[in-house]
């Protein structure tokens, strides 16, 4: 009979968080696919426990394989992350669809989730809201996605990192304008824990003068309601003739600039390549 696979949170940070029954499927598992081995061996010393452990982080597809098929063998496997609930912007979610894919019974052991954690405390509307972790790290990439962005009107949540965080405030603050609301949790659940709500002017401005420390979730105010204007096809294709001097791909930018108008983004897109050329 085949085992089980068991997709196990782990404290965000502080260790006190543990659940109870997290400790007890670590105790239980025949063996630990962890993230980073290293980390985890940590959490096993806090528990007292000593597990058999395969890495998955960067090579799920390979990884994930072996670890497949020692389940329906029948051993029981504990997948985890470095912190949180692992397999959301995580490699691990290949192994979950693999396994439900070949019937491998697959079972949750839920904890704290960073984003849901952060989304709680940010004093922005919590009633619809959307997940974009970690933006894309190509440029162009990165500015087609804010660009399917600006017409968002659910609060926003991203992950990063500490190198990035000035560069993602910049590139946030150029897409959504220096005034749009934002709540910055770092190190949340640590002993440096911070929480600032504020606005993207004005945390462009302190990290400027402050070195950024410790992981980010950046929860920030989806656009505001827009007021109902009748714009011309000539007016849209201007706001997407100013969305291209801010770095944005013509077809990204007459996506953008469609959205709350009566027209198409082929039809604003057609009338940005006719200004383009005058």
């Amino acid at each position: 009979m085949a085992g089980t696979l068991y997709i196990v949170a782990t404290p965000i940070g502080n260790l006190e968080d543990m659940p109870p029954r997290v400790a007890a499927t670590f105790g239980a598992a025949d063996f630990i696919a962890a993230e980073d081995t290293r980390v985890t061996m940590k959490l096993l010393n806090f528990l007292g426990l000593k597990k058999p452990m395969v890495s998955y982080y960067e090579h799920a597809l390979q990884k994930g394989e072996g670890i497949l098929r020692r389940i329906e063998a029948g051993e029981n496997c504990a997948l985890c992350s470095d912190a949180g609930m692992p397999c959301v912007s995580d490699p691990g979610e290949v192994i979950v669809r693999d396994a439900l894919a070949r019937g491998i019974k697959v079972v949750p052991v839920p904890a704290a989730s960073a984003c849901v954690t952060a989304l709680a405390v940010s004093g922005q509307d919590t009633s619809r809201w959307v997940f974009e972790g970690f933006l894309p790290v190509n440029r162009k990439q990165k500015k087609e996605r804010l660009a399917e962005l600006l017409g968002e009107k659910r609060t926003v949540i991203f992950y990063e990192a500490p190198h990035k965080l000035r560069t993602t405030l910049d590139d946030l603050t150029a897409a959504f304008g220096e005034d749009r609301s934002i709540t910055l949790c770092r190190e949340l659940t640590k002993l440096h824990e911070e929480i600032w709500k504020t606005t993207l002017g004005e945390a462009v401005a302190h990290y400027a003068a402050n070195e950024p420390r410790g992981e980010y979730v950046l929860v920030m105010a989806g656009a505001p309601a827009a007021e109902p204007t009748e714009l011309t096809l000539d007016e849209a294709a201007q706001r997407a003739l100013e969305l291209t001097r801010q770095g944005f791909g013509p077809s990204a930018a007459a996506k953008a600039a469609a959205q709350g108008t009566p027209y198409s983004k082929s039809e604003i897109y057609k009338q940005l390549l006719v200004l383009q050329q005058n």
